[in-house]
């Protein structure tokens, strides 16, 4: 076996599958594009789902990648265990209907055996076939040689997610010796495929030939595929030898930098200490990648769970005495380890490494609250004589401070005390279902359409330049069959060429309409879309006969066009000028072109000022008034990247891309419509922007017309303030609002200081007479004051006076009801808390409400139910 570093052998892998004519994919963000049913991009083929279903027929069928990927459905045992991982990197080498078992089944072998590759002992390997999978073994047994001692049918080895493509698959493993072992020589569970260490898996190739139907039943697909992947990271454990994954090239650098950072822990020395540097190591990674594809730590979705990583690294950096800001300075390193495939993180070092410093910086002053919540609930449980931290608690813990369970686990050890653990597994399954139900039901993998995959018919864009052509109806598709002729109804058209531009990149469809040899409409466009192989497929509402070979004209709705147009080169000019404003970590997460306004979301950390939209707007308007002209040419990718060209964020290119230039100013690949000057666009203006999840923004604006429009609309209610303030300059109303606004805080204030003295009359004799209930003193009453501020003040003056044990006040206006509740000291001694005794009266006002011990309030919207909340108190404290 070669001695070879992770790099070296990620490129051999690559290099193998190009040999095998493939084409290397670069590995796609983290971050999915498109696709709902995913959190994050979580193994190779998560990336490639339009190949496998048959929506788009990609430009060659053979296709390797190195992708990193994400997975975090067994966070908690990160660090316990040899293998599992958050962040790793998925090798695979795919067949999209080209080859199948019989050549990659060798192929695998080779790579792994052969001398010129990996060399690894074939001695060492083994694998696993489904039992049905007759075809799989026989190559193994015939074609590779290997006896059936090798080979172990498995029933598990069959690859289904649900609805859509599925298949048996076949599993490579490689034999570490009993030395490497969890299990005795004569467990049963010592062979590949058990749950065992001795026997590691470093290969599995799926064999996707079967669509898996809504109804149940496994079909064979028109096209059959290969879907293969091998973690690097362990494949890496075994040419290097070492026990788990984390002795490896691809973490040591980042655990020897904590071991620097730690108060003299060495890995190696202790378990304990060794789990949180694994930990610390894997979410260092994790992290770094994630948030330099543009994640960001939120309450929510990604952010939740980058959150969670952070905080969690960060307590494991406290169990080795590291006491400060440590996980950000690891970037560098980690950037360092992968540069050779990635070298964007280096690139984009210091804004991850804002991002996690700040994160640190926010846990360290919540780390400090939760530690008191928890220490207040321990003193309170030991009051009461109990010893069990509820699962809530340890929830609320996890859930807002981040304190992972096990670490509150092990404080409550100390104290003596346990966790309710089935509560807090309840509570966790909960938020997990609410999470499972939020991204809803959508498919993860479509099924194949055979007839558009297999149409295949040449069809040319000639939008670029014209508006109109006569074209040649080649295939109409109704119902997914095609025919030959329709006179009415829906259809799907394909023509040899087409002026129709096909929705993509965010701008829509061209609309329009389809003439006869008379020039008579025959059908209108509704919609136009990319066909599997590539061309543009309109979908036509039919007025008349149509023929298959028959010529018609095309002819795009010219104003649409325009419109959609000029939107689309203002999000260009956009996402330029908040590159320059907001800093060039910024980058496009979507967008949106249509004919009446564009809608653009953006990654940044942080809400965006008004004095920044400000300077946006305006830089997007000086680039209309500069009258730039607006050019594009076709080059090599490399050649547009030289020219620094930008890539859109999420989109994968050929070997030959489209630059649109927008004079000096900017400059990328796009393959959507633009007029052929800035001046077209006439005017910018930013109509909306706000958060839309954990470190997006959008941005939604109009051009042209639209925007005089909005600016119209403004300008007619500003002048409809004026006349409404009596004013005859519109450019006076600020200054009257401001007016308006003084005059209403002086008459506020004239009613607070009415509203006091009403009070303090109200409280006269409020406070003369206290009733014995119990051990206790009581001022219950209903008294006649404006609402809860005026209570609150007559609380403030029954505390100043120390007129009673207990409070209990309410007061009712317009329908709704004002309840506040005190404990004096010595009640509170006693055992009576304000908070708790107003959750036990305010159900009889209708409402609900709490507080601290020494005062709460509660509202409600039965008056009716006043003289019982009082008579409940009564009841409450003589209970006590």
């Amino acid at each position: 076996m070669k001695q070879l570093s992770s790099a070296e052998i990620r490129q051999m892998f690559l290099d193998f599958f190009k040999e095998k004519g493939h084409d290397v994919e670069p590995s796609a963000s983290l971050i999915p594009v498109d696709d709902p049913t995913l959190l994050w991009i979580n193994s190779g083929v998560a990336t490639l789902k339009k190949y496998f279903d048959g929506s788009v027929v990609p430009k060659n069928p053979r296709i390797t990648n190195a992708q990193k990927s994400i997975r975090t459905n067994d966070i908690e045992n990160v660090g316990k265990t040899a293998r599992h991982l958050t962040f790793f990197e998925m090798l695979g080498n795919f067949s999209v209907g080209d080859y199948f078992k019989p050549e990659v089944i060798p192929w695998a072998w080779e790579f792994l055996t052969s001398d010129k590759w990996l060399a690894l002992d074939p001695a060492k390997l083994y694998v696993t076939v489904y039992p049905k999978d007759l075809e799989a073994k026989r190559i193994w047994h015939e074609v590779v040689g290997l006896p059936d001692s090798k080979i172990f049918e498995v029933e598990d080895n069959f690859w289904d997610i649900g609805e859509g493509p599925s298949g048996p698959d076949s599993e490579i493993f490689y034999d570490r010796g009993q030395e490497f072992n969890n299990v005795a020589e004569d467990d049963p569970e010592n062979y590949p495929g058990g749950e065992n260490e001795r026997y590691l898996e470093i290969w599995n190739i799926v064999f996707s030939e079967f669509n898996h139907l809504p109804d149940g039943r496994f079909v064979e697909q028109p096209h059959k595929n290969i879907d293969t992947g091998m973690g690097l990271e362990r494949l890496v454990s075994v040419i290097q030898n070492t026990k788990t994954n984390f002795e490896t090239d691809l973490f040591m650098p980042i655990i020897k930098a904590t071991e620097q950072k730690s108060a003299g822990r060495k890995y190696g020395a202790n378990a304990a200490d060794d789990v949180a540097f694994k930990i610390i190591a894997d979410h260092a990674r994790t992290v770094t990648f994630a948030i330099g594809d543009g994640a960001l730590p939120s309450n929510e979705g990604r952010g939740y769970v980058l959150r969670r990583l952070i905080r969690r690294a960060i307590v494991n950096g406290k169990k080795l005495g590291i006491d400060h800001a440590f996980l950000y300075e690891l970037v560098p390193v980690v950037g360092e380890i992968m540069n050779s495939y990635y070298p964007e993180i280096l690139k984009n070092q210091a804004f991850i490494q804002k991002v996690i410093h700040s994160e640190e910086d926010r846990f360290r002053e919540t780390l400090d609250a939760g530690i008191a919540l928890l220490d207040s609930t321990i003193a309170e449980l030991r009051d009461q004589g109990l010893k069990v931290i509820p699962g809530a608690t340890a929830f609320k813990l996890f859930d807002t401070f981040g304190f992972p369970v096990e670490m509150t686990a092990e404080i409550a050890t100390d104290e003596g005390f346990t966790v309710d653990m089935a509560g807090f597994k309840a509570d966790m399954e909960a938020q997990r279902a609410r999470a499972r139900a939020a991204r809803g039901d959508a498919q993860s993998m479509g099924s194949q359409d055979k007839v558009l995959m297999d149409i295949k018919t040449p069809s040319k864009f000639t939008g670029w330049t014209d508006l109109e052509d006569q074209a040649k109806l080649e295939n109409i598709i109704v119902d997914d069959a095609q025919v030959q002729r329709i006179e009415a109804g829906t259809a799907r058209l394909l023509f040899d060429q087409t002026p129709f531009y096909a929705e993509m990149g965010g701008q829509v469809a061209d609309h329009g309409e389809i003439l006869d040899a008379d020039g008579a409409v025959v059908a209108k466009v509704t919609d136009v879309q990319h066909a599997p192989n590539g061309q543009n497929l309109h979908t036509v509402t039919v007025e008349n006969t149509l023929v298959v070979g028959a010529t018609y004209k095309l002819k795009v709705d010219v104003e649409r066009r325009k419109k959609v147009s000029m939107n689309h080169t203002a999000t260009h000019l956009l996402d330029q000028a908040l590159r320059e404003v907001l800093g060039e970590h910024t980058h496009q997460a979507g967008s949106l072109v249509e004919p009446e306004y564009l809608r653009f979301d953006f990654t940044n950390f942080g809400q965006v000022t008004p004095e920044q939209l400000r300077q946006v707007e305006l830089r997007v308007n000086q680039q209309i008034w500069r009258q730039l002209p607006i050019t594009w040419e076709e080059m090599p990718i490399e050649e547009a990247k030289k020219q620094g060209a930008i890539a859109m964020f999420g989109d994968k290119y050929g070997d030959v891309v489209r630059v649109v230039s927008i004079g000096d100013y900017n400059r990328e690949f796009d393959g959507g419509t633009h007029p052929t000057n800035t001046a077209a666009l006439g005017l910018f203006k930013i109509t909306g922007e706000t958060g839309i999840g954990a470190g997006t923004r959008r941005i939604e604006a109009v051009t042209s017309k639209e925007a005089y429009d909005f600016l119209t609309k403004q300008q007619d209610l500003l002048a409809a303030t004026a006349a409404d303030l009596k004013l005859d300059q519109v450019m006076a109303v600020p200054h009257k609002v401001e007016a308006l606004q003084a005059d209403l805080k002086a008459s506020q204030k004239v009613v607070a200081g009415l509203q006091a003295k009403l009070a303090a009359q109200a409280s006269a004799n409020l406070f003369d007479t206290a009733e014995t209930v119990g051990q206790f003193t009581l001022i219950a009453k209903a008294v006649k004051v404006a609402g809860m501020n005026e209570l609150r003040q007559l609380g403030d003056t029954w505390r100043d006076k120390a007129a009673s044990d207990v409070l209990v006040l309410a007061t009712a206006n317009d329908g709704k009801v004002s309840l506040l509740v005190g404990a004096s000291p010595a009640a509170i001694k006693a055992g009576v808390k304000a908070g708790d005794l107003i959750k036990a009266i305010a159900p009889a006002i209708g409402g609900g409400g709490g507080g601290r011990p020494d005062m709460a309030q509660a509202g409600g919207k039965k008056p009716e139910g006043i003289q019982q909340a009082l008579t409940l108190a009564k009841d409450t404290l003589a209970a006590k």
